[in-house]
């Protein structure tokens, strides 16, 4: 007979946001928001290192807004070698990654169990929020997020600016508005 296993003291609240990797934020956004009526709520225009590609990548990251706070998000590369790397086929997975909504108590909790297991975990701190990424032993990227102190008031600023960021960084302007990431 199986031991049972040790399950979290208190479960994931929520799924965060699932995030995919799109070719273009506007045929997209159009689908998601005008066909099937879920709104863009946040645009965020980011430049990051990516170890991979050798250079910093200029990419921007929509949220459409569920019912309970969760979201569907989207990436869109400005470099079509950052898209060939995060588009990738299943087996990769590219950027694509489930996210759930956890508790600090919850996010420190699974922190040590990866860590004593022997998973790799990688940490960042997002600015608007804390997560931790893993993989399955599949390869399938789970990310746990904790948000900032703030996240309401961040989220409300980020809601008034969505379309206009948007189409900003669609119009060829990679100036990052994440002033609340560390560097």
């Amino acid at each position: 007979m199986l031991d049972q296993p040790k399950l979290l003291n208190e479960l994931p609240l929520r799924l965060h946001h699932h995030a995919f990797a799109v070719k273009d934020q506007e045929v997209n956004r159009h689908f998601i928001e005008d066909i099937l009526g879920i709104p863009l709520v946040a645009t965020w225009c980011e430049r990051v290192l990516y170890p991979d590609v050798g250079r910093e990548v200029d990419y921007c990251h929509t949220f459409f807004e569920m019912a309970d706070g969760g979201a569907l998000a989207f990436f869109q590369y400005a470099d079509d070698e950052a898209w060939q790397h995060r588009a990738a086929p299943p087996q990769d997975l590219g950027a694509q990654h489930v996210a759930f909504k956890v508790t600090q108590g919850t996010f420190d909790e699974l922190m040590q169990r990866a860590t004593a297991a022997g998973v790799p975990v990688r940490k960042t701190d997002h600015g608007y929020c804390v997560s931790m990424y893993l993989k399955t032993p599949d390869g399938l990227r789970l990310e746990f997020t904790v948000d900032a102190p703030g996240a309401e008031k961040i989220a409300a600023m980020r809601r008034k600016d969505a379309h206009s960021e948007l189409a900003r960084w669609l119009a060829g302007d990679r100036r990052v508005n994440n002033d609340d990431r560390p560097h």
